[in-house]
């Protein structure tokens, strides 16, 4: 099991990493992915109440939902953040 110190690094790891997704991510505004902004959205909250845990969570059921709308083509990203995601670049 980790530590607090290990969770919330991981989960601050996470949000960083999906800012810059957030951030970049083109393509159509439906459903899921305002669903995935939301779970990302949740992750920072969680963060800031210092549940590291529900934080990390969120943020990868986030990813999950980018991951997802990547392999159908409904969204984009710059290839150099393509290696977080399971779709080849």
């Amino acid at each position: 099991m980790r530590n607090g110190s290990d969770l919330k690094r991981e989960a601050e790891k996470e949000i960083e990493r999906m800012e810059g997704v957030f951030g970049s991510i083109e393509g159509e505004e439906g459903e899921v992915l305002r669903l995935a902004r939301s779970y990302f959205e949740d992750s920072k909250y969680f963060f800031e109440k210092e549940d590291y845990l529900k934080s990390f969570e969120a943020a990868v059921i986030s990813w999950a939902y980018v991951d997802a709308l990547l392999h159908f083509g409904k969204v984009r990203i710059p290839k150099e953040l393509l290696k977080y995601f399971t779709v080849e670049g």
